[in-house]
């Protein structure tokens, strides 16, 4: 049965108690993806710089970077936050209003509920390592452009090369297409387990919790995807 603490937080995210976590997962009966398995590393920065390999001077660079148009309007940069050996990666979409002003991803009422999907899973925030396709925000939360992805995507494959996760969670459309190189739209992705460069970490796509904020009626499909995580990180999917 599951303890008191997760149904509390099943209800807040709005799924039925009876969706358990010890049930074989229900995937879609859609057919496996293999022109997306398994995937490439991010492309480099077309600057010529390389990424720093150390945490404090990676965070520096991002932090002056100026590549894209970008460094123009943001406030400030959001590099990302959590345990830097983290055995679980969440990777979003780009920084919105809240993070560029707190300098933090996934924060206001995405964030929130974010953390209660976490904690539904086992994990608490801090537990976790978070960070985004983009370091800045676009301007008026617009889908970041082409050359806006390949600008950070160096910066983004240092850190999952710093950290080594054992999985990543590909939360949204804008991190899903960039991550896998695919035009596939999450509802086609998720219920898969899909495999990141040449280490290939196993790769598990869900919603963004802003859109489940707008469409709740697919939080469920949102836990069973944390379901597949959850067995991903216990070497039984």
């Amino acid at each position: 049965m599951l303890d008191q603490r997760r149904k509390q937080l099943l209800d807040a995210m709005g799924i039925r108690r009876w969706v358990r976590r010890d049930l074989p997962v229900q995937v879609s009966p859609e057919p496996v993806l293999e022109d997306v398995q398994p995937v490439g590393d991010l492309q480099p920065s077309p600057s010529g710089e390389s990424p720093a390999k150390d945490w404090d001077a990676l965070r520096t660079q991002v932090a002056a970077c100026e590549k894209c148009a970008l460094h123009a309007s943001r406030t400030q940069t959001v590099f990302g936050t959590g345990d830097r050996t983290a055995e679980l990666l969440i990777i979003g979409e780009a920084p919105g209003a809240d993070e560029d002003r707190q300098g933090e991803p996934f924060v206001g009422r995405a964030g929130k509920l974010l953390d209660q999907m976490l904690l539904a899973a086992g994990y608490e925030r801090d537990m976790v390592y978070i960070a985004n396709i983009l370091k800045c925000r676009p301007p008026n939360n617009r889908n970041p452009a082409s050359d806006e992805i390949l600008a950070c995507s160096g910066y983004l494959a240092a850190q999952i090369a710093m950290i080594r996760p054992k999985a990543i969670l590909s939360v949204g459309a804008i991190s899903a297409t960039s991550l896998l190189q695919t035009d596939l739209s999450v509802g086609r992705l998720r219920g898969e387990v899909h495999y990141f460069g040449e280490r290939r970490i196993p790769l598990i796509v869900t919603y963004h919790p802003a859109y489940l904020l707008r469409q709740p009626a697919q939080k469920p499909s949102a836990w069973l995807d944390l379901q597949l995580l959850m067995r991903v990180l216990r070497g039984a999917a």
